[in-house]
């Protein structure tokens, strides 16, 4: 008698299997080995460890699993030692499937990261470069959730380091920042931006101490090119962006020409309000201007001479003064002080020179100057992309349309997912009358930002030049923007033949908004061919300093009144003649 039944002839190979433990072990070790998969995948995440690390690992558990089976075989049952060659040809078999199931998961992920063509990011997409990078934002591992202002304003600051170095596109902040909160893997990222290569880190801030992690990750293969944790106190902030925009230029071989750039330094705690500040400035209400202002002032309290808060304080003015937040006198004023301010201290700072030229531009109506302050901050940092916007701007309202145009093209390079750009370059398109093109770059605009103030009644000014009132309409009716929406209303129904919907919307118009669309108000009156309304309007746009009225030489809706004898006079008189326009030099030598 035996304990259980023979290795013979009439057991069939799946008894065999079980009898020798086989298929139980099997079983064990694949359910062991998702588990244990899982657990890295989680750890990894938590602790940033690198993604071949999971890979290998898979390859040794798929390696293994034959190896288990194989030792279960001839260990299961030792009374039987014997094999035939159907089971060794099995044991063989399971070698090669494992094998060549993880050759094939390669092959089909290798080949479709190559196949698949990156999509078009924006209306003049170039084609990527081997010194190109975005800048993540940092993810915040502090245990207080209100910290992450300061994650997110180191991840900007090594940005703004980085976009320094002449050689390197540096994708700015808009666009990188993007993607935060979002399921997104690197290859994505690299195929919208355009990059091949991401920093990306994580930050964890407790009292006094700062542990930063950055890796700097090659989109090709999203395989990790360096990455490092500096434990530092936080004084020593400033010294580790140094050090990773160091090791970032040098990873990516770039032969600096000048000194490494470097972080301006303040104290810790003004630094801290600083970032907080910025974070909340950007939300663009009356309550963020002011709790930012206010932020800016304490920052500023702890140490006077940190030029970037005097930045941003100008800034928040010049915000306020535009969207009718503070007396726009009043806001200006305090905007050039701020801005003065920051130049008494940092005579090189192209933010505050291009801060000047849009005060001298949008307020002062003196374009020869705002030019000289702009090229001066293009000369300084040609690679900003704020600073190129306000060069697009500029040379937009000079009726330098072709110089508008490429201006704005290679903005959307280094911000290619940014709405703001898109509208600058579709307005520089509807100038120049590639009215198409506008209406496209518009689409895209919403597509990325479906509420954009003013984007469907942009669309719709458009249809209304190319004649089709019926659409305009149409268009004009989703304006989220309640003054915009009732300026195109009256014009597209004025198209219509509609006089009692569009004296309705005009007369809405100004009981609401007179005095903060007083140019817009005029430009609707000359589109229903009411010249001498139309020039009560620009007077009264003068007199409230309406900061759209540097536009007015070039803005394709004051076409009916270009034949009237006053027009010419009006823009002598305000400074914006067209032979004054052309003499005004303004040369800008984009980056290549």
């Amino acid at each position: 008698m035996t304990d259980g039944p023979q290795d013979g002839a009439g057991e069939n190979l799946w008894s065999r299997l079980r009898r020798r433990k086989v298929v139980q072990l099997g079983i064990a070790y694949a359910a062991g080995a998702w588990g244990f998969l899982q657990g890295l995948a989680y750890v990894s995440s938590l602790l940033e460890w690198p993604a071949q690390l999971q890979k290998l690992t898979g390859l040794a558990l798929l390696i293994g699993l034959p190896v288990v089976l194989v030792l279960a075989w001839f260990h299961g049952d030792r009374g039987h030692r014997r094999v035939t060659r159907t089971e060794l040809a099995i044991l063989t078999l399971l070698f090669l499937l494992g094998g060549g199931l993880f050759w094939r998961y390669q092959h089909v992920s290798e080949t479709a990261r190559v196949a698949t063509p990156p999509a078009p990011i924006a209306p003049a997409a170039v084609l990527t470069n081997d010194k190109s990078i975005a800048v993540l934002p940092f993810v915040n591992m502090s245990s207080d959730p209100e910290q992450e202002y300061f994650s997110d304003g180191l991840s900007e600051e090594l940005l703004n380091l980085l976009a320094q170095v002449p050689q390197l596109r540096v994708i700015a902040r808009t666009s990188s920042f993007s993607f935060k909160g979002k399921e997104a893997d690197i290859a994505e990222i690299a195929r919208r931006l355009n990059v091949t290569h991401v920093l990306e880190g994580s930050v964890r801030k407790s009292g006094d101490t700062l542990r930063i992690t950055a890796q700097l990750i090659r989109t090709a293969d999203s395989s990790h090119l360096w990455s490092r944790t500096y434990d530092r106190p936080v004084t020593d902030v400033f010294a580790v962006q140094d050090e990773i925009a160091a090791a970032v230029v040098n990873e990516l071989k770039i032969k600096l020409l000048n000194a490494a750039p470097k972080a301006k330094t303040t104290d810790p705690k003004a630094y801290a309000l600083f970032l907080q500040a910025r974070e909340i400035g950007r939300q663009f209400t009356e309550a963020g201007f002011e709790q930012s202002n206010s932020l800016y002032q304490q920052s500023l309290a702890l140490d006077p001479g940190y030029a970037p808060a005097w930045e941003g304080l100008a800034s928040n003015y010049c915000n306020q003064a535009f969207s009718g937040l503070r007396p726009i006198d009043e806001a200006i004023k305090l905007a050039r002080e701020a801005t003065n301010k920051a130049l008494a201290l940092e005579p090189t700072s192209a933010l505050a020179y291009s801060r000047l030229s849009w005060i001298a531009s949008s307020y002062d109506l003196d374009m020869s100057t705002a030019a000289q302050h702009l090229q001066h901050a293009l000369a300084l940092d040609p690679a900003n992309a704020d600073i190129l916007t306000e060069a697009g701007y500029l040379a937009r309202r000079l009726g330098r349309l072709d110089q508008a145009i490429a201006i704005g093209e290679h903005q959307i390079t280094l911000d290619p997912i940014n709405p703001y750009g898109h509208e600058v370059m579709a307005y520089s398109y509807r100038f120049a009358g590639r009215l198409d093109d506008a209406i496209a770059t518009l689409r895209t605009l919403l597509s990325l930002s479906p509420d954009y103030l003013a984007g469907h009644e942009g669309i719709g000014e458009l249809l209304l030049q190319k004649g089709d009132a019926s659409g305009a309409l149409s268009e004009i009716q989703l304006e989220v923007l309640n003054g915009m929406r009732l300026a195109g209303l009256s014009m597209a129904h004025h198209a219509l033949g509609q006089k009692a919907e569009s004296d309705a919307a005009l007369a809405e118009l100004i009981e609401k908004y007179g005095s903060g669309y007083s140019f817009n108000i005029a430009y609707v009156l000359a589109f229903r061919g009411e010249a001498d309304r139309s020039f009560e309007w620009l007077n009264k746009a003068v007199e409230y300093h309406d900061l759209y009225l540097s536009a007015v030489a070039v803005h394709p809706m004051f076409a009916n009144l270009h034949s009237d004898p006053r027009w010419l006079p009006f823009l002598r008189r305000i400074g914006m003649a067209p032979e004054r326009l052309a003499a005004i030099k303004f040369d800008v030598t984009l980056p290549k």
